[in-house]
């Protein structure tokens, strides 16, 4: 129970309730939900799912909640402003797309998958009033992001009002024991306690996880910031760029994505401080637990074998993309957006100028450079770890 209640947490309310909870051998219902306003999970989301399966692997019931309902509103936290909303086409995409990256670490074989439509969409007016009337309207607007907006004369919707009171009223109708997520999800969380209460139900205890930086080791991990790892990212990927983490997150990314024992860490840790460690060596071993788990310990000793051919001795992987090319001479700029290695013209001068792109070895920094192709192909390298061969494809008439 203390591994339940310790590793990769934040803070817990209320503990004593959540540890008097699992000491009594009840099957506890683990709520966990999510809004589908994406179409990616990435590392920051693997800490709570592994938390999630902390407590499956427990005996415990994890409801996973995927909100289509409340993904029309936009979850406010965090947020000056107010989320675009999204079409019913996205929100169905992006659910399909929620359960099978959960894959990588949750049994969904058993969970409790739940989508709050089935509640949400039958309700009429006279229903969300007898709702809305069990919180207040005082309380809600007291929380930081609408605060901070009311300062700055910024506009707050009704719907975005009503957000954390239906995010309530889930655990009402799921009757959850226990509800899990990040710390950026305090007042929605909590929300849940007062709603159950109001409802003569016992309060749900609630367990927050700690939130994860990105590859920038500042900023939390997104997909708006571009410094994430998703869950989908390829094994050769996934190793290079948990390679390129500062070396302050080791730690963390250990305690929040993996469960290496601590005495372990610990004995890391020191070693490192004595300089009989190599801080690249703890990332190494912290980036083959990670692979190892999201993908499989085969697919992680051959992304260390790539890593280690391609970074340490400058060599070229063994696989990479292909493209074909139906002319001769193309510009630079036009393959590297053909092979997707660049998302516009602009980005393309600004990484050519910058010296990160290479020919055949060679580095280019003429932004107009028009590449020859043969039929041998050739080699064109983006930035330290994308790399794609180009072969002009001769067009018979």
């Amino acid at each position: 129970m203390s591994y339940l209640l310790s590793r990769g947490v934040a803070e817990i309310a209320v503990k004593k309730d959540l540890e008097k909870k699992l000491r009594s051998g009840k099957k506890l219902r683990i709520k966990f939900g999510i809004d589908p306003t994406g179409d990616l999970l990435h590392l920051g989301h693997a800490v709570v799912l592994l938390k999630l399966k902390e407590f499956q692997d427990a005996g415990h019931s994890v409801i996973f909640l995927i909100g289509d309902f409340t993904a029309r509103i936009g979850d406010p936290s965090g947020r000056n402003k107010q989320r675009p909303s999204l079409s019913d086409e996205q929100i169905n995409k992006n659910m399909k797309s929620y359960l099978e990256q959960a894959r990588a670490v949750l049994d969904t074989k058993n969970i409790e998958v739940r989508y709050n439509s089935e509640w949400y969409a039958h309700m009429d007016l006279a229903d969300l009033i007898r709702i809305s009337a069990r919180a207040s309207v005082t309380q809600i607007l007291h929380r930081a992001e609408f605060k901070d907006r009311m300062k700055r004369g910024d506009e707050i919707s009704v719907p975005e009002i009503l957000y954390p009171i239906l995010q309530g009223y889930d655990s009402v109708v799921l009757r959850s024991d226990v509800e899990l997520g990040g710390t950026d999800q305090t007042f929605n969380l909590l929300m849940g306690r007062q709603m159950q209460e109001r409802y003569g139900q016992q309060p749900q205890d609630i367990l927050m996880v700690p939130i994860l930086e990105g590859l920038d080791g500042k900023e939390k991990m997104s997909k708006t910031l571009n410094n994430y790892i998703s869950l989908t990212t390829a094994a050769d990927d996934m190793y290079g760029k948990i390679m390129s983490i500062p070396d302050t997150l080791i730690w963390k990314y250990f305690e929040y994505l993996t469960r290496v024992d601590e005495k372990e860490l610990q004995t890391m840790s020191r070693q490192i401080k004595a300089h009989t460690l190599n801080p690249r060596d703890a990332k190494a071993a912290l980036a083959r637990e990670i692979v190892s788990f999201l993908h499989s310990p085969h697919d992680a000793q051959n992304a260390e074998l790539q890593f280690i051919k391609v970074f340490q001795h400058k060599g070229v992987p063994d696989e990479m993309p292909v493209l074909m090319v139906p002319q001769k001479n193309m510009p630079l700029i036009e393959i590297l957006i053909a092979a997707k290695l660049i998302a516009s013209k602009a980005e393309g001068r600004r990484v050519i100028e910058q010296g990160g792109v290479a020919i055949d070895g060679i580095p280019v920094t003429d932004h107009n450079t028009v590449i020859a192709l043969s039929e041998k192909g050739t080699l064109i390298k983006k930035g330290k770890r994308s790399f794609v061969k180009a072969f002009w494809s001769r067009q018979e008439k």
